[in-house]
């Protein structure tokens, strides 16, 4: 046998390889849909039925091992924690559950209670949540049961960690992504609007795992869900009334959810559901998911800045922090570049920090280093009142900065704001979609530059700003055109025609579709 040259050899152990390589992936290939029959094989409900069949070699395999990385070979329970339920010391009439730690049952009620469900993952998902409860509180509501709000991270358990664990991951990515911008923040955007069947299949899968989260509550309840996978959860559960209201303006798989109602903000949405090939009869046009007092608070606070606008009085502009702490660069820029707007007394900036430690620093770093004076409100007591003097005064200082220990009033803060606020500054999130004039700054995922078109379309908005001197420069147009005037105007048309009003509807319907059943 003659001698190999070095090169001959290598060339040799290369097509070997690749030849290797091959044939292995298609051994796998080859198992992949018994991989993924025998993953879904317990499940309540079929997700291949709603997105139109089984995947092929590629995605069976691609839903296993994703889902095996998600939980491993955990296996699931279906027995529900026993819960109890307390009265919110934040909101009237509101109650609240948590894990009951002594195993006693829930007492039944008159009737099944309605369960607004959600998971505290970022802020956008606990605003949405309060704002369907705010339309099962009031007198007039036409609701004769209680209205119980259902965190999954309020019920301590081993489920609850895991939710943890991914939220953890994802905020992670979001503010790196933020943070450094160029083809890291492109990768990551791309991410977070690749949402296609397998991305339904994994979020079915994992809320196969929580399912004791909601399984303590009476199946008879109607269940308002923020978050997808607490639908996915109380569907695979045996919930029969459950409402899953979607998030963002950009249709995507693991959003919608078999066997419940998906209720969508606006008819892009609708449209390209119906296109994906979810069900007519699983999708319904609803509406914003705005809270009650905003809604009918429009025509007021529309009069309120118009008349700040004609009188001259400085543009008071809300800029908030998202639930991830994301964003630092572009606010603590656009902050900065404001100084001069508002040492002259023409702009007043609301930034609420949140509970995020970090955002109250760079903020106290922007204003200190830029000349600005400050304020600082730091518990729920102030901000009301801080809300209460601005309807009729004017702040003692141009700069009010807000920081807590507290979630509920890191995020409530935005939406008490936006009653005394001009313009709000803000990421396209679930912010939106709010009634009030906005800046749609720089995004942190590409699913959310959606939801900027919808607001400059529906005329309440601008086009997203993703550089802080076109953000800017829309302020001093707000200060030297009839911008301001003519959003305030698209705000209150659209209002006459029910633009605002997705969560009263969603309220509507759990109860009517409750009481049917029943």
């Amino acid at each position: 046998m003659t001698d190999l040259q070095p090169w001959a050899v290598a060339l040799i152990a290369a097509v070997a390889s690749i030849a290797g390589a091959y044939l292995a992936w298609r051994v796998v290939l080859l198992l992949a849909p018994g991989l993924y029959r025998s993953m879904i094989k317990n499940n309540s409900v079929s997700v291949d039925d709603f997105v139109g069949g089984p995947p092929d070699a590629k995605g069976a395999f691609k839903s296993w091992l994703l889902n095996y990385f998600n939980v491993g070979k955990r296996a699931a329970s279906k027995e529900g924690y026993p819960l109890k339920t307390k009265d919110s010391d934040k909101v009237p009439g509101l109650k609240v559950t948590s894990r009951n730690e002594s195993g006693a049952s829930l007492s039944a009620a008159a009737k099944p209670p309605v369960v607004v469900g959600t998971i505290r993952m970022g802020f956008g998902h606990h605003r949405i949540a309060y704002a369907a409860t705010s339309w099962g509180l009031a007198d007039d509501s036409g609701n004769d049961r209680e209205t119980w709000f259902h965190d999954f991270l309020n019920i301590d358990s081993e489920e609850a960690q895991m939710i943890k664990d991914m939220d953890k991951a994802y905020s992670k990515g979001s503010r790196l992504a933020s943070e450094m911008g160029g083809q890291v923040e492109k990768i990551w955007g791309s991410f977070t609007k690749a949402g296609d069947e397998t991305s339904l299949r994994l979020t079915y899968q994992f809320s196969e795992q929580i399912i004791p989260l909601i399984n303590g509550l009476d199946k008879n309840s109607p269940i308002i869900a923020t978050h997808s996978m607490v639908a996915c959860a109380a569907v695979a559960a045996g919930f029969k009334n459950v409402i899953n209201l979607v998030i963002d303006n950009h249709a995507q798989w693991f959003v919608v959810v078999p066997n419940a109602l998906n209720l969508v903000q606006g008819p892009s949405n609708y449209h390209s559901f119906l296109k994906m090939g979810v069900p007519e009869e699983n999708l319904a046009l609803a509406g914003h998911w705005i809270p009650r007092d905003l809604v009918e608070g429009i025509p007021d606070a529309c009069a309120r800045r118009v008349a700040r606008r004609r009188a001259g009085k400085p543009l008071r502009i809300v800029v908030p922090v998202g639930g991830a702490g994301a964003q630092r660069k572009f606010i603590v820029g656009f902050v900065g570049a404001l100084s001069g707007l508002v040492k002259e007394g023409k702009v007043q900036l609301f930034l609420n920090a949140a509970d995020h430690a970090h955002m109250k620093d760079a903020f106290v770093g922007a204003l200190e280093s830029n000349g600005m004076e400050y304020d600082n409100v730091t518990d729920m007591a102030g901000v009301i009142a801080f809300k209460e003097n601005m309807m009729m005064d004017e702040p003692s200082k141009n700069v009010t900065l807000f920081s807590y220990d507290d979630y509920f009033t890191a995020v409530a803060t935005t939406d008490i704001l936006c009653n005394v606020a001009d313009v709000l500054a803000c990421k396209p999130s679930e912010l939106a979609f709010y009634p009030i004039p906005k800046l749609m700054i720089r995004r942190v995922g590409d699913h959310e530059a959606y939801s900027a078109l919808r607001a400059s379309e529906l005329g309440d908005g601008t086009l997203e700003l993703r550089e802080v001197p076109v953000a800017v420069k829309y302020v001093k147009l707000m200060l030297s055109t009839n911008l301001l005037e003519v959003m305030c105007k698209s705000i209150e048309n659209n209002n006459m025609i029910g633009l605002y009003d997705g969560c009263k509807n969603a309220m509507r319907l759990a109860l009517e579709r409750a009481d049917r059943i029943e």
